[in-house]
């Protein structure tokens, strides 16, 4: 697991709270940045592991 990978995964996470904070309380600001930060986080996530599965299949091919 990369640093891309976890940063990401943490955003992601971050942004699932903010989104229902702001569904519960009424207030769509709050729910539009959550949204908007569990998006980048999934986005970076997807990075990270785009940038694992290469290192992977480099590692591995290095080995034949």
């Amino acid at each position: 697991m990369n640093n891309d990978q976890v940063k990401g995964r943490i955003e992601e996470a971050k942004g699932a709270v903010k989104e229902t904070a702001g569904r519960v309380t009424g207030k769509p600001d709050l729910e539009d940045r959550g949204a908007l930060e569990k998006a980048a986080g999934k986005t970076q996530k997807t990075y990270g592991d785009v940038k694992e599965k290469i290192k992977d299949d480099w590692k591995d091919s290095q080995k034949s």
